[in-house]
């Protein structure tokens, strides 16, 4: 005890003289104590020091790594007065810095459809309303006063600023009332060149668009990199060089105008209506070629069609044309192309049992048989209807379609048609061929019995003769007016069907049109047999084209949706009030393109093409015009012009030869009889 009590007053002597402790040896001191603050400041230092240490390993870690900035960024960045240089393009910012009085509605839609590469920003700050309208009191309490002041003095008014003061209190009015707010908005437009002097070029052209409208605009000088910054996808305005405006005004600035469906390639489907730029468009750069033409009658979708045709045969693409109505007559005229009237009367016609010669897939000859076996039973379904106490609903009972099927097989094979043959050296077997070995089978007789009205009875003849149509042409027309309804849609099943065995013969680009298409929704298998074509059609280079005016009908049929889905062009024009509820939401319209397909006029309409589309204006050229119309009234004009040509080279005719007319002729041949006779009775008398 004496001992402690030593160090405790010899540590007493050192603190009182500022002495240090001396560790007395073999002695260990106790530990000292640290209070809370102290061990939460040391907590502290040590956490921030295990954070920087953290931070220094993951900026060594990131040094090695390439990230989404070092992709994007430009291997230089150049700074001058007026312009960036950004590796090795140029770029320069243009702001607007005055407006005229009145801008029109969409007045930016000029630059935003400029054929070039710009960045465009648009910033609105909004104003509170008490602070305008305090500086507009104020303002207008100026005018007032000078207006005064110079009735005082006898000045002449100033229209300049009665015009202002009457703005000022009608923004006011607005203001007060909540119709218009304020904003200070800023417009800015980057634009990139290759070099320094297409830079200069395009911003003048520029200048020139916007001087057009009465709209001031500006280079930034000393400021590129403030007006780069400004226009990049950040929304970050680092010029902040704003101009007053209100609601309306700033609203004409969106940019509320169509998808551009212009390309390098393809041909002019008519004038996006919303921007006067041209539709230019290859339906074959499309997923497939299909399209479909929806409108009601008269409202130009023929003449649409038609005008594709001539413009897709100068790119070298073959059409085929099924006519129900003899509307493409004068088109096939024109451009020297096959024109194929399909009647009971007419020489033209087509054996539903023809075979491709030939075929571009890897298709086996056995495959084809049994493809033109379905496809004959499809035709007789339709041809024959179905049958008084059938249960079934194609046409044909189950005995029926299997002696059917073993009835097509064998007249093929009357023709030494087999799995083995060459088809470039057979002749096909025709209606005729097949009613002789249904006549030799057990249970046939009822087919037989409805299989003689196209073979000796009324409808003999068209469907039970050989081929005698060629197709060797780059337009050809099949024409089915002539026909009867009841054969119409059993002829063009059948058309259909030759077509696709001359598609499948040869891969080349070809464009189907089937024209009033609603004639094959009339019955299943022809209407499943086109929507097999419009599937597969892609395969061979086809494109299907199919139009209607009977839209319920089409869309109602579950073959005829599915085409639509399979089509990636379509062509809406004029819908009547019964149809038009059911194209929108077909095709996911807005209202207000609805109303725009009821009140469209003539050759007017939306044109989709794959995920794009735009109001059209279908246009055509004077000749064009003259080839393709369909209009009652300019064909009956062109009638009478041409008459008026034909008796004008009459004419002229008959005065090269010293005619005047016809009644001038029959005088002077009659007046040479006079004299002849004359001169006979003066021989005679002598």
């Amino acid at each position: 005890m004496a001992f402690e009590k030593q160090i405790e007053e010899f540590e007493k002597g050192d603190k009182a003289k500022g002495a240090t402790k001396v560790p007395v040896p073999g002695v260990t001191p106790a530990p000292k104590k640290l209070s809370q603050k102290q061990q939460d400041q040391l907590s502290a230092k040590i956490e921030q020091e295990n954070v920087r240490t953290l931070l220094e390993d993951e900026r060594i870690y990131q040094r090695g790594i390439v990230s989404i900035r070092d992709l994007i960024a430009p291997a230089s960045f150049e700074m001058t007065s007026s312009f960036l240089k950004l590796g090795d393009q140029y770029a320069r910012t243009l702001f607007i810095v005055g407006y005229p009085r009145y801008v029109g509605v969409g007045w930016a839609a000029g630059i935003i459809n400029f054929n070039w590469t710009v960045d465009i920003s648009m910033y609105f700050y909004p104003i509170e309303a008490a602070i305008i309208l305090k500086q507009l009191q104020k303002k207008a309490g100026e005018v007032e006063a000078q207006l005064s002041i110079d009735r005082d003095k006898g000045k002449p008014r100033d229209p300049l600023r009665e015009t202002a003061l009457r703005d000022i209190e009608g923004l006011r009015d607005q203001l007060t009332q909540g119709i218009e707010h304020f904003f200070q908005f800023a417009f800015y437009v980057t634009v990139y060149a290759k070099d320094k002097e297409e830079l200069d070029r395009t911003c003048d052209d520029i200048d020139s668009l916007f001087g057009s409208k009465l709209i001031m605009t500006k280079r930034g000088l000393y400021q590129s990199e403030q007006g780069f910054n400004s226009t990049l996808p950040l929304g970050n305005d680092e010029l902040q060089i704003t101009f007053n405006m209100s609601t309306s005004p700033i609203a004409s600035s969106f940019p509320f105008i169509s998808s551009e469906l212009t390309s390098d390639n393809g041909i002019l489907y008519g004038i996006n209506r919303h921007n006067n730029s041209l539709i230019l468009f290859d339906r074959f750069s499309l997923q497939n070629a299909n399209g479909v033409v929806f409108a009601t009658s008269g409202a130009g979708k023929s003449y649409a069609v038609k005008l594709e045709i001539i413009r897709s045969m100068m790119l070298g693409v073959d059409v085929i044309v099924i006519d129900p109505e003899m509307e493409y007559k004068s088109l096939s005229d024109a451009v020297g192309g096959t024109y194929v009237n399909v009647s009971l009367a007419s020489d033209s016609k087509i054996n539903p049992f023809d075979l491709p010669r030939g075929t571009t897939s890897d298709a086996s000859v056995e495959d084809i048989i049994r493809s033109a076996v379905i496809a004959i039973k499809g035709l007789m379904r339709i041809m024959m209807g179905t049958p008084q106490g059938s249960t079934g609903a194609l046409g044909f009972t189950p005995e029926e379609d299997a002696i059917l099927d073993r009835a097509i097989l064998e007249s093929y094979a009357k023709k030494d048609i087999t799995p083995s043959s060459d088809l470039s050296k057979i002749e096909s077997p025709t209606m005729q061929d097949l009613q002789e070995v249904l006549e030799g089978m057990t249970g046939a007789g009822n087919l037989v019995a409805r299989i003689l009205k196209y073979t000796e009875g009324t409808f003999a003849g068209l469907f039970s003769s050989p081929t005698t149509v060629e197709t060797d042409n780059q337009l050809v027309i099949f024409s089915v007016r002539d026909l009867e309804d009841e054969l119409r849609p059993m002829a063009i099943y059948n058309i259909i069907t030759y077509i696709w065995n001359v598609v499948r013969s040869s891969r080349k680009k070809r464009l189907l049109v089937v024209d009033e298409a609603w004639w094959l929704m009339q019955h299943e298998d022809s209407a499943r047999f086109i929507f097999a074509i419009v599937k597969r059609g892609r395969k061979y280079f086809l494109g299907v084209q199919t139009i209607t005016q009977d839209v319920n009908d089409f869309l109602r049929n579950q073959y005829g949706q599915a085409i639509v889905t399979n089509s990636s062009m379509q062509l809406l024009m004029k819908q009547s009030p019964a149809a038009v509820d059911l194209v929108q939401k077909t095709f996911n319209l807005t209202d207000a393109e609805k109303f725009l397909l009821l009140e469209a006029g003539i050759g007017q309409g939306i044109f989709f093409a794959g995920n794009k589309h735009a109001a059209i204006q279908v246009v055509a050229s004077y000749v064009e015009d003259q080839i393709v119309t369909t209009n009652p009234e300019q064909l009956l004009e062109m009638e009478g012009e041409r008459r008026e040509f034909e008796e004008e080279l009459k004419g002229k005719e008959l005065a090269e030869a010293g005619v005047v007319d016809d009644d001038e002729a029959k005088r002077q041949i009659e007046a040479e009889i006079a004299e002849e006779g004359a001169a006979l009775e003066q021989s005679l008398e002598q």
